[in-house]
């Protein structure tokens, strides 16, 4: 009986400490599986909207690692947990085998001992059930892990495939500019030809007529040539000056090839004089651009190869403010260019 007792007391001062491990283990699980649900939920909202944020999937591969990291931390604490019990266990197992030893030496017994080995039978049991379904626990952990592994896997890849598309599409995007300018240049080059050839035409045709000026890539017309002062009127005179155009026009229409986007645009422009209302400088210069334009396609001209452009006065030669200045800026402007 005093061995009984003291086996009591013995007992009475082991189990609390054991019980609160218990309950250490059971809230530290109850956070691991707060904690993954957590990480799930974060993860799914990040895996689903992956296809709409492209630039963000090396942060999410950084994320997901850190969480993988923190996972695998919490998996080894929890095995370490696992261990302490299973020892627990051992030592629980091995009490109870030295109390059945001493309850057969006993011989019959005590109702006091039989009911100490069925208590620590059943918290035997207890503490199996709980290894089990901590180990279960640890099961799903891995499988968990293993999957976040493989999306992180997928993601990786999918990062690869993107970049290396990225990179194919800056390359043909490369070879088109390149091919682009030097087709661009090619045009530029061909147009640049016909170009001389018309300015070499027109100057045979319109003679040595000193007030018929080339200026860069255009022939310069005074506008009393074609029109009475003020005036957007084709007179006699720049009729039969259009007739020569037109028919150089033609004859470059035929050469230049269809493929080349090319237009002879007609700029109108005036002196700084301002004309009696209601008319203004913009509308003479534009109606008289117009006026050329018209007579031409009436000789024949394409339209679509004709451009009419009004300038005013705001486009000058000669800055001066004198009868010849005014002269010089009053013209029509002939330039063969692209559309």
């Amino acid at each position: 009986m005093a061995l009984a007792r003291s086996s009591r007391h013995r007992g009475i001062d082991y189990w609390p400490g054991f019980v609160d491990a218990l309950s250490t283990l059971i809230l530290g699980i109850v956070f691991m599986l707060t904690l993954f649900v957590l990480v799930q939920f974060y993860l799914s909202q990040e895996v689903t909207g992956k296809d709409t944020a492209l630039s963000r999937l090396s942060a999410r591969i950084a994320q997901l690692t850190e969480l993988l990291s923190l996972e695998q931390t919490g998996k080894l604490s929890l095995e370490e947990q696992i261990a302490q019990l299973r020892a627990s266990l051992s030592a629980s197992e091995g009490e109870r085998d030295r109390y059945k030893g001493l309850y057969e030496e006993l011989g019959t017994g005590t109702a006091t001992a039989q009911g100490k080995v069925t208590e620590l039978s059943s918290q035997l049991d207890s503490e199996k059930r709980i290894s089990l379904r901590a180990l279960a626990q640890v099961e799903v952990l891995n499988q968990q892990l293993a999957a976040l592994r493989r999306q992180l896997g997928a993601l990786e890849a999918a990062l690869e495939i993107t970049e290396r598309r990225e990179q194919e599409s800056q390359s043909r995007i490369a070879d088109l500019g390149t091919r682009l300018n030097v087709a661009l240049a090619q045009r530029v080059q061909e147009l640049s030809r016909y170009r001389s050839d018309f300015f070499g035409r027109l100057r045979a045709i319109l003679g040595t007529r000193a007030d018929i000026r080339v200026v860069g890539d255009r022939f310069v017309f005074p506008s009393e040539v074609f029109f009475d002062t003020g005036q957007s009127v084709l007179k006699a005179e720049g009729r039969t000056e259009l007739d020569k155009l037109a028919s150089v026009i033609l004859e470059l229409d035929k050469q230049i090839p269809q493929e080349i986007a090319w237009v002879m645009r007609v700029d109108g422009h005036t002196d700084v004089r301002p004309l009696p209302p209601p008319r203004s400088n913009w509308e003479l210069s534009a109606a008289r651009a117009i006026a050329v334009v018209q007579y031409l396609i009436s000789k024949g001209v394409p339209p679509q190869r004709l451009v009419a452009a009004g300038f005013g006065e705001f486009q000058p030669i000669d800055p001066d403010k004198t009868e010849e200045a005014y002269s010089r800026n009053r013209r029509i402007e002939l330039k063969l260019t692209e559309r």
